[in-house]
């Protein structure tokens, strides 16, 4: 950067250093930054400055970014600001440069700088707004988009970027009240029917999401994002086929390569749920591309493990990656890799801190500790402290990378009851605590996830659908779902008469390591998948999994791989939850029968 770069920290929209949030099914248009109106709208300015010896290159710099020439951009912006370090269009076209080349942090206060310096030029906010909301930051991006629309009441594009951030703030009634007019005023703009369809694609009616994906693609065939969306709704509808056409239309359109990726990144899940595995697992790298908005960077100086590579007699560090119950999920692999390094390898393995003592326990071999996760520049960063000391480690991956060697086809998975283990004495203690609970068949439900922010709630259903499973006789229900659950048991109890029985002295939350043992003491878990019910089908408890149209782990199948013992329940469509919960209340009656 050049010397004496501006503040940032004293501009009015200062950006916070906050998590990115989790990847979206889909895909935004909020314009781009450095469009070719906003840098001929710059060049005509920079005309004006002649006289100025910057000016030249602040010209180059517009040539570059317009070549996407991002490296070059940023070159000719740092030369104009070590003419003039006070120039708002060379911190300007410094920012849009570094935006293009991915480093995100230093583009920001770049942003910075230049809003500071040119407060009435709105076009700025905006594009800091959409790196805000690239990012996750989306009340600093509603801030931004905010002063970019008071400037520009009118503008298409201001709406669209406000009502993204919104929706992303779980406000979609109020998304709806800003687009609305927008598309009444202007009913041709292609990105405000997309931006429209992901508003109702949030609240989960994927047919409706369709029509204004449609629409937007007949006003503008060539809109890579919509032809995406477009994909991803068709999956989740249950149409993988559609789904592949559109995801593989959409990736021939798309410039950017951080889109490219994320689109990769879906065609993975649409691959796996078509059985296509090994394909898709090879997709799923897009997750670590450096052009990848979400990626997570892993921080660790030894050569990454490939396919192909030898593992025998190397010591190679394993390190848990997504979500809690994805380092659940792939865990199934890890009994292969113990195999193939042999009895003179080494496993290292970084897990989530919950997960430690259930990993250790079920790989006695391995070295198990817990990795640390960091934000840096915006993004997220991984590594494992307690490895540091390690020096003789000679591989290491991410464990969702062996995927791709040891998992390619639903062959490669064992027929392996469990490959995690719980706590023996705490096993026995909970089958003792479970005497207090009501006579029958020890029965754990969970309905629903703990998190909401990013509209996960689509894949659950509302808890009044659960009362035909409730309605069973001679079921003991015993409560595994964690968080705050209490509206729900006092329902069970006053509408449907019936306890749903919460076990003393755990946290189901944090106490993962009892969560195994009190898993383990039940007869059964039913539920929709999440840490807790990936635990239990790793440790070998029966289990009904209720399942969505077009979930990729299911590999193309009407089973789940992962866990033998597992028994998947499928709606007929996306949201139809009154036949599958009926289908589950049968099958829980004929359990308790056999019982």
């Amino acid at each position: 950067m050049p010397r004496q770069a501006q503040p940032s920290a004293t501009s009015p929209y200062a950006l916070q250093t906050a998590a990115p949030t989790p990847p979206r099914l889909t895909a935004d248009s909020l314009g781009r930054s450095g469009s070719n109106d906003a840098l001929s709208k710059l060049n005509g300015a920079i005309s004006e400055l002649k006289a100025l010896s910057a000016a030249p290159m602040l010209q180059r710099a517009v040539e570059a970014i317009r070549a996407e020439d991002a490296k070059g951009g940023c070159e000719w912006a740092l030369k104009a600001l070590e003419q003039d370090e006070h120039s708002g269009f060379g911190w300007y076209l410094l920012a849009i440069a570094l935006e293009r080349a991915g480093d995100f942090a230093s583009s920001i206060t770049a942003y910075e700088s230049a809003l500071k310096l040119l407060p009435d030029h709105a076009e700025i906010a905006n594009d800091l707004g959409r790196l805000a909301f690239r990012l996750g930051m989306t009340p600093q991006a509603e801030s931004l988009f905010r002063h970019f629309l008071a400037r520009y009441p009118d503008h298409p594009e201001g709406a669209n970027n406000l009502a993204c951030a919104i929706r992303d703030q779980g406000r979609h009634d109020e998304a709806v009240e800003i687009l609305r007019p927008a598309i009444v005023k202007t009913p041709d703009i292609a990105m405000l029917w997309n931006t429209m369809g992901t508003v109702v694609s949030d609240h989960g009616d994927f047919a409706n999401a369709l029509v204004f994906f449609q629409e937007a693609l007949r006003l503008d065939p060539a809109f890579p994002k919509a032809r995406y969306n477009l994909g991803n709704a068709k999956l989740l509808l249950g149409d993988a086929e559609g789904a592949i056409v559109d995801c593989e239309a959409a990736l021939t359109g798309v410039l950017a390569e951080d889109e490219r990726q994320m689109m990769r990144l879906a065609r993975s899940t649409i691959l796996m749920a078509l059985g296509r595995i090994g394909e898709g697992w090879d997709d799923y790298e897009a997750r670590l591309h450096p052009q990848f908005n979400e990626r997570t960077e892993f921080m660790f100086g030894r050569p990454r493990w490939e396919p192909g590579c030898d593992l025998a007699e190397k010591t190679l560090l394993v390190v848990g990656e997504q979500g809690l119950g994805d380092e659940v999920l792939f865990a199934n692999l890890l009994p292969d890799v113990i195999e193939r390094l042999g009895p003179t390898g080494r496993l290292i393995l970084a897990v989530e801190t919950r997960l430690v003592p259930i990993f250790k326990r079920a790989f006695p071999q391995a070295e198990v500790g817990a990795h640390a996760t960091y934000i840096i520049g915006g993004r997220l960063g991984r590594a494992a402290p307690f490895a540091d000391a390690a020096a003789d480690v000679d591989l290491w991956t991410p464990m969702g990378s062996l995927l791709r060697e040891f998992r390619r086809s639903v062959a490669a998975f064992p027929a392996r009851d469990a490959f995690l283990a719980a706590d023996p004495a705490r096993v026995a203690h909970w089958r003792e605590v479970l005497r207090q609970a009501p006579a029958g068949p020890k029965v754990g439900l969970l309905w629903k996830s703990a998190v909401s922010r990013d509209s996960r709630h689509r894949y659950f259903s509302p808890f009044e659908t659960w009362a035909p499973v409730l309605a069973q006789q001679g079921v003991s229900f015993v409560n595994m779902q964690y968080g705050d659950c209490a509206a729900e048991l006092a329902i069970a109890k006053r509408d449907f008469g019936v306890e749903i029985w919460s076990p003393p002295g755990i946290d189901l939350k944090q106490d993962l390591d009892d969560v195994a043992a009190l898993s383990c003491a039940l007869d059964l878990v039913v539920g929709f998948s999440n840490a807790t019910l990936n635990i239990a089908a790793a440790c070998g408890v029966p289990n009904f999994l209720i399942s969505t149209p077009g979930a990729w782990p299911r590999l193309g199948t009407t089973t789940y791989p992962w866990y033998p013992k597992t028994r998947v329940f499928l709606p007929p469509g996306f949201g139809e939850w009154g036949p599958v919960m009926a289908e589950v209340a049968d099958a829980l009656g004929a359990f308790a029968a056999e019982r």
